[in-house]
Order: structure tokens, then C-alpha cells, then sequence
């Protein structure tokens, strides 16, 4: 940790002295994160900035307090710590829940929402947290996964930020490389449609040509589809299903039935569960 006054704003370190009332007091009207951790702990690199990264975004809702597990044993072997790092969360003056591990950021933020929500920030916020770019992104879970490569989920997490990134072949590594109980993780499903999507575009012509070619003949079937595909991928997900819908309706056969695949794949990469309803709702009654 650095000197008081370089802390960041809601973290804090945590001694034998001050442990009673910088946590199990002040957990009585604010819940209070232990971070047990050492200067030695590769993962402890890892989670430490993501930790205090989300103590300045939930912006007081939480406090992080740090334990030097090897200038502080005895609070250590208080807790039974038996590895690093392992975090608790004390609320209401007890040990409400823990992990231990460096979690990747995802589920992190699962572990938060469970007890605290963030506090909107004030105009007293000296400083709003630089969002993180998608390099420092991959720079981060790759120095995770090399300090812990048996921990699958880290590796899953790293094939998200680099399809985010655009780098859809080290992507598709990634996921290939996953262990089969990850391979299944839902997570994992949608970026396998996401990648077969974006195989769909190599070599394809822009949005505009393809437009074109589809205005001038409405049965060029090929065209059609690959514009499907990039209008989905673009953000305008209804005009993308519409192509798809429409290769469906009167070519149903058309490449080995390639309407109703693109149309699953769709699905599967779409948050908007509405309108996600409403296309199966149409695919199904033109398949049955």
C-alpha cells in the first residue's frame, strides 16, 4: 500500500489496533471489505486494483480495508486465513461472506451487488474513475491467467475482452482452449455465436454495397445474409433479423438452412430479451 494521504478515497489499511473500530465498529453503518493480501501474492496484484477501482465507483457504499497478512499475523490467524488473497465482507459487525481467490471482475461486481449498491457520487468527488481501456483490460487478465493459469474462469474472461477488442482469431483461441466445464458456461455460448458471426463478414463488402445489391435484386440470398450480419453487428439488431426473417420465409433451404442458424446465433449474442421473444415467436411460425 502507498502512504495515508496517496490512498485512495474509502480505502484504508487495517492493523491489530485499529481493527475493532475500523471494522467491526464502523461495519455497524457502513459494511466494511477485508482484503487480506501480501506484497508477495501475484493474484493479490491482480484483485487489489480492481478492489479499490470498485470502492471508488460504489463511491462509499462499501469500505476496503487492507491486511498485510505478513506484518499483521495475528489478525490473519484471527480469521483463519490458510491462503491469498481472501476477502470478507463484515456488515453489522460480523463476517457475512467471503471469497478467496482473485476473481475476475465480472464476478466481483456479482459478489458486491448481492449486499451493497453503489452511492451516487457528490460534487465533494474529487475525481472520476478513468474507465478501463480494453488493452489495460487484456494486459490485466493476461498477467492473472499467468500467475494463475488452473483458474479456468480468468481465461474465459480474457477471450470476452479480446472479441471486445476486435481480436477475434486470439479470441477464438482462447475459447477453444477452454476446459469443457467453462466451454458450457453461458458466457462462453454467446461468444461462440459472436465469433461465428464475425467469420461471416471475412471478406465481405461493406453495409452500403451490400445494401445495393440487395435493392437491386431482393433474391441475392448471399448478400442478404451478410448484411444481416453486419447490420446485427453494427447495433441495429431488428434490421438485421428482418434479413434473416426474410431469407427464411422464401428460401428456407437456402445453404443448408443458413436463415435459421443466423437467426439462433442472433439470439444468442442479444441482451434485449423482448425483442428476442418477439423474432423466435416469428421464426417458429414460419418453421411450423
Amino acid at each position: 500500500m502507498t502512504d495515508a494521504a496517496a490512498a485512495p478515497a474509502h480505502v484504508f489499511d487495517v492493523d491489530q489496533q485499529t481493527f475493532e473500530t475500523e471494522v467491526l465498529q464502523a461495519s455497524l453503518t457502513t459494511p466494511v471489505l477485508v482484503d487480506f493480501w501480501a506484497t508477495w501474492c501475484e493474484p493479490c496484484k491482480t484483485l487489489g486494483p480492481m478492489l479499490e477501482k470498485l470502492a471508488a465507483e460504489y463511491n462509499g457504499a462499501f469500505r476496503l480495508g487492507k491486511v498485510d497478512v505478513d506484518k499483521q499475523q495475528e489478525l490473519a490467524g484471527m480469521f483463519g486465513i490458510k491462503s491469498i488473497p481472501t476477502v470478507m465482507l463484515v456488515k453489522d459487525g460480523q463476517v457475512l461472506d467471503g471469497f478467496a481467490g482473485a476473481l475476475p471482475e465480472g464476478q466481483l461486481r456479482e459478489f458486491l451487488s448481492r449486499h451493497v449498491q453503489p452511492l451516487e457520487a457528490t460534487n465533494e468527488t474529487v475525481e472520476e474513475a478513468v474507465p478501463e481501456t480494453p488493452e489495460q483490460a487484456i494486459d490485466r487478465l493476461q498477467q492473472a491467467v499467468a500467475a494463475d493459469p488452473a483458474r479456468a474462469e480468468l481465461k474465459l474472461e480474457l477471450a470476452l475482452v479480446l472479441m471486445r477488442a476486435g481480436q477475434t482469431d486470439a479470441a477464438e483461441a482462447a475459447l477453444t482452449a477452454l476446459p469443457a466445464n467453462i466451454a458450457i458456461d453461458a458466457r462462453a455460448v454467446r461468444l461462440r455465436s459472436e465469433l461465428d458471426l464475425a467469420h461471416a463478414l471475412q471478406g465481405a463488402p461493406g453495409t452500403a454495397e451490400l445494401q445495393q445489391r440487395v435493392q437491386a435484386d431482393g433474391n441475392d440470398w448471399a448478400a442478404r445474409d451478410q448484411l444481416g450480419v453486419r447490420l446485427l453487428l453494427e447495433g441495429d439488431a431488428t434490421a438485421g433479423l428482418e434479413q434473416f426473417l426474410t431469407i427464411l420465409q422464401k428460401a428456407r433451404d437456402w445453404n443448408d438452412g443458413q436463415a435459421k442458424k443466423r437467426l439462433l446465433a442472433a439470439f444468442a449474442t442479444l441482451d434485449d430479451a423482448e425483442l428476442v421473444g418477439h423474432y423466435r415467436r416469428k421464426m417458429a411460425s414460419l418453421l411450423f
